[in-house]
């Protein structure tokens, strides 16, 4: 009969090697579960890199995010009207256009 790890062995394993866990940001998040499901070659190719390029993705969003926003937001048919419900629905069109810009050019592509 083999001898297993006790638990003092495992935790001073786990003490000695820490894992390290990345925290990513809504875009960072959809682009790897993007590349595990679409082209996990690519998910695979990327090895230690995938935390930079996900972190990268998390930093282009969020900076489009922003350049889109004050665009959209300089556009006639976005400005506000002084109707709180149309102004409402203005917005989540706004924010509708610049996240599918955002996901069409970002995240859901195969190239980077």
């Amino acid at each position: 009969m083999e001898k297993g790890l006790t638990i003092k062995e495992i935790k001073k394993y786990q003490e000695e090697h820490p894992q390290k866990v990345e925290v990513y940001g809504k875009y960072g998040t959809l682009a790897k579960t993007y590349l595990e499901e679409h082209d996990p070659a690519k998910y695979w190719s990327l090895g230690e890199e995938l935390p930079e390029y996900l972190h990268q993705i998390d930093e282009k969003a969020n900076e489009m995010y922003e350049q889109l926003y004050e665009m959209y937001s300089k556009k006639e048919e976005y400005q506000k009207t002084g109707d709180f419900q149309k102004d409402l629905i203005k917005e989540q069109e706004k924010k509708n256009q610049i996240e599918n810009i955002i996901l069409k050019n970002l995240i859901y592509t195969e190239e980077e």
